[in-house]
């Protein structure tokens, strides 16, 4: 029901790999599908289907979630995009309104 997008300068076997170390990790989703683009996590808190494709200098990343945008995890999801560093050498992370740092 909600969908998100990031651009990102990892390729998107890196953007993957991080999706499996926090989605579990934060929002208690196990990968129930997966390609070399794209990955489908489910759990008690919903279900989303990420996909990242190259396009030039930049992968384009997509999430989309079964929930309302108002739910857990749709903001952890947000968070997730919002942890990949956008240009090389990026560090990535929260913005200025997100308290706790990077997780």
């Amino acid at each position: 029901m909600a969908g998100y997008e990031r651009k990102t300068a990892l390729p998107p076997a890196d953007v993957l790999q991080k999706a499996e170390e926090w989605l579990p990790a934060y929002i208690g989703l196990k990968r129930s599908k997966h390609t070399s683009h794209g990955a489908t996590y489910t759990g008690d808190e919903g279900t989303v289907v990420l996909s990242a494709h190259r396009h030039g200098p930049f992968t384009e990343v997509t999430a989309r979630t079964d929930r309302l945008r108002t739910s857990r995890m749709d903001y952890e999801i947000q968070r997730f995009l919002n942890c990949l560093p956008y240009e090389y050498g990026d560090a990535g992370g929260p913005g200025s309104g997100d308290p706790g740092g990077t997780r």
